[in-house]
Parts: structure tokens; sequence; C-alpha cells
């Protein structure tokens, strides 16, 4: 740089000197002024160079920032996908008791793996009710959903909790008690009726009760009770003999067992009392509603840490085909994964698999994380994404540009950033109803199972319904 100013200035003495001479010199006076303009040229481009080394070397000089992820499944454990309370007979306008030739119905959606179960109570007792084993009804088979008649899964149940009297005759049975919980307490296990040994005669669960399943589209059901019972179904010793009436219940779609009540212990306390002792379910009906909803394992994901671009998708766009849709239908990380690592506009990417203290690849279950860790300077960016495991594909991001990792400052961000995080659709297979499609990861029979849509990516507007971001994902930064 001095060089050159000092070339300018020897180049200046000469103008000025030449132009003393007349206008015989004007064309040495141009030479000198092209010569000049070439010479400032040069200059320029050597400024340009030299202050671009300097950028470079200061660009090498700036410590590398080390941040950690944590991408953790908050997810709530739900023991019940879908639950609620029957109690109006059909034709009724009204909630009611269910007579000799009514029928209570509710209708349900599950997949492949569900089982339902309800509880009923038989009106003529103290606590006794009707409904299937501690397993639940199986609602598909080897050979598709369940279909028809299934009363022979209907057991005959005490809750225990209030003493037994001759059924029909007994004064705290609720046609003819008092008023609610006014008999004796009994403080005994839920039951079967014929393990109880209270020497009283019951009719057989089919003279009062029928039950059925009728699959429809979509994985849709309708489960029906029927009360069947006869004026003469109940023959007490003393008195006269009666029907049954049934009373209003709650039911559940569930994959465990004992869904109400676990088989010879107490009573859990959540209702089941009032509901056999007086025909009162919507205690039990409410708690089962604070316990129904989703429950998704998060899968194995990618990141990628860039400066600019969109290296996962483009919003609004169909998926790149660089493998979006393995991670999004099946969770499989692999294919999106490698196709980053052969992208040179990354400053690095990789795949997060292995739970926090597992050891193998596998989904992230509720109170589960991933985490990885990476080096990034001022300007950089981080993506990724992991799938929401109960859809079709689904999966939690950020922006299409990913979020910032420094502020204005060029200061390195940390904390909670879930609030950047949103559901997406990856456009690639037909959505089904989270939790119960048998195209999504929990029950296909093989990857890339489900009905291709050849839709964009953007954020999931399906009509189903979802938790939000923040009860299902947490991502948090740590910054070194």
């Amino acid at each position: 740089m001095i060089r050159n100013a000092l070339t300018i200035s020897f180049m200046v003495l000469a103008m000025v000197a030449c132009s003393d001479d007349g206008e015989d010199d004007d064309n040495s006076v141009d030479m000198i002024s092209e010569d000049m303009m070439v010479e400032e040229d040069v200059m320029v481009e050597e400024d340009v160079m030299v202050e671009e080394d300097m950028m470079s070397e200061e660009d090498m000089m700036v410590a590398a920032t080390t941040f950690t992820v944590t991408v953790e499944n908050v997810s709530t454990v739900y023991p019940y996908l879908k639950s609620g309370m029957f109690n109006t007979p059909e034709g009724a306008d009204e909630p009611g008791p269910l007579l000799p030739g009514g029928v209570y119905s509710f209708d349900f959606t599950a997949g492949p793996g569900m089982k339902v179960s309800f509880a009923t109570m038989f009106v003529q007792s103290n606590d006794l009710f009707y409904g299937p084993g501690i397993e639940g009804i199986a609602l598909y088979d080897e050979d598709g959903p369940v279909s028809g008649d299934i009363t022979d899964q209907i057991k005959f149940w005490d809750a225990g909790t209030e003493v037994n009297e001759a059924p029909a005759v007994g004064m705290h049975q609720p046609l003819r008690q008092m008023g609610a919980n006014t008999g004796d307490d009994e403080g005994g296990p839920v039951q079967l009726v014929m393990d109880v040994g209270d020497g009283f005669t019951y009719p057989d669960v089919a003279d009062v009760i029928a039950v059925s399943l009728i699959p429809g589209d979509d994985h849709s059901f309708q489960l029906r009770i029927e009360n069947v019972s006869t004026g003469e179904a109940i023959m007490p010793a003393e008195g006269d003999a009666s029907a049954a009436p049934l009373a209003p219940g709650v039911w559940a779609v569930h994959g465990g067992d004992s869904p109400f009540f676990t088989a010879d212990e107490a009573d859990w306390g959540w209702g089941l009392e009032a509901l056999a002792e007086d025909g009162d379910a919507s205690g039990l009906a409410g708690e089962l509603a604070d316990r129904t909803g989703l429950t998704s394992p998060i899968a194995p994901g990618v990141y990628a840490v860039h400066m600019d671009g969109t290296p996962l998708f483009e919003d609004g766009e169909t998926d790149y085909g660089l493998g979006l849709e393995d991670l999004a239908e099946d969770g499989n990380p692999a294919v999106l994964a490698s196709a980053l690592g052969d992208n040179e506009m990354l400053i690095t990417s990789g795949a997060f698999a292995v739970p926090v203290g597992g050891a193998d690849p596998a989904p992230a279950f509720p109170g589960e994380a991933y985490q990885f860790t990476f080096d990034a300077k001022p300007g950089a960016r981080l993506s990724l994404a992991t799938m929401l495991v109960q859809s079709n594909d689904l999966f939690y991001a950020p922006a299409e540009d990913g979020f910032a990792l420094f502020d204005d400052d060029d200061m390195a961000m940390g904390g909670d950033l879930t609030s950047s995080f949103m559901l997406w659709d990856a456009g690639t297979e037909v959505n089904q109803e989270p939790g119960v499609g048998g195209d999504q990861a929990p029950r296909q029979p093989g990857a890339d199972t489900g009905m291709e849509e050849m839709g964009n990516v953007e954020v999931v507007d399906d009509g189903y319904a979802y938790p939000a971001v923040g009860d299902v994902v947490m991502v948090t930064i740590a910054v070194q």
C-alpha cells in the first residue's frame, strides 16, 4: 500500500511538470492519466485482498463456541387414548337408566392393538356392575376389526365398597335407599361376584346384558349395550320378581390392562364406588378424562449447522427427496443424515439416535431425551428435525431456515428454544388420526406402507387434534 501511494505521488508530480510545456504535451498528460487510473485500480484491488486476508485471519482468531442441544420428550403418559360416559338410552331425550329392551351405545376410533372397556351398574344391587375382564376387549384379531356379539367377554363384578343385600330387596339399593351412599361400608376388594360367596342368587350375565361391536370406516367402532332382561330376571326368595335395570356408565380405549380397577384389590377411589353403588358415572368419567390423551415417542432425528439456506426443507414446497420422508414416516434419520454429510455448504451435521443413558438407537419415550454437541461461530444457525411417532409423516422442527445461535452482538444464545419449534407435515403420506392410524409407525406392518400424498412440507393443518408442541417436546441449548 505504501508503495502504491508513492507511485501515485510521483505520477502527480510528473503531470504537473508536463503541464508547463503547453498544448503539445496534452497527449502525454492523457497517457499519464490513464497510467494513474490503472495504478489506482491495482492499489484498490490489493487493498481489498489485504482486507480480505485480514478478515480471514480475524475469523480464524474467533474462538468457536460449543453448544449442547437436548431434545426431550416431555409428554404425559396417558393410560387411555379415548374415554367417555354413556348415560342416555337410544331414542331417549335425556339421561336415565337402561330398562329392558333399551340400548346404550357409544362411538369411538381405535387402531390395531387397542382394547375397549366399560362399566355399568346392575341397579338392583348394592355395588355390583358389569364390564369385561381386566384385560379389556380386543378390538382387532388376525382377521382385522372384531365384529358382532361379544357378550361372552362380559363379567359380573363386585366393587367391594358396600355390604351386599339380596338383589331387588335391599333397602340400601338405589330403587329403595333414602339417598346415595347410604349402605354399610365393606372395605373389600374388587372381585368377581362368583368369588364373593354372599349366598345370594343372581341372573346369568347373558340374561341381563348383550354387548356387540360394529366396526366402521377409518378405524371407527360402535359398542352397543342392550338390556335383555325380562320381568322375571331376578327371583328373590322374598318379594316379587323383577327386571334388572342398568345404569349410566363409563368407557375407555386403552392399551394395557386394568383400566378402572385392579382385580382382588381395593377400589382406587376414582369414582367406581359411586358408579357401582348409585349409578353415578360422572366422577369416574371425570377421572378418566384427566388421564386420556395421546402418548407418543419421538424418533431419532438429524441436525445441521449452517450460515444460511434451508438445508432440511422449504416451507410450502415438496420434500427435497434427500431422506426427510424416511425420517418423518418411519423415524429413520440415516438417509437424510448421509445426504447432509455430503453437503459442503454446512458447517457440520449429524444424527441423534441414542437416548441419553441408552446403548442403542431407539425412540425417546416420555421422560427420555436425545443430546448432541457441536461447535459454531457467530452467524451460524441450527436446523433439526425429529418425528412425532404417532403420526404418518409429521415431525418437529423450527422454521425452514432454523434459528440463530448468536444474537446481534455475536453472543451465543442458550436456554429453552421450544417456542421456535412447530409440528410439520412432510406431505409424503396421507394423514390418519394420530395414535389410531394403521399406517403409523407403531402399528404399520413395515416401513413406507401408507398412501402417498404428493403434498408440500407445511405446518400441519389436517383437522385432527394434536397436543401442543411444548406438551410433547422440549428443546434446550447449553452454551459451554
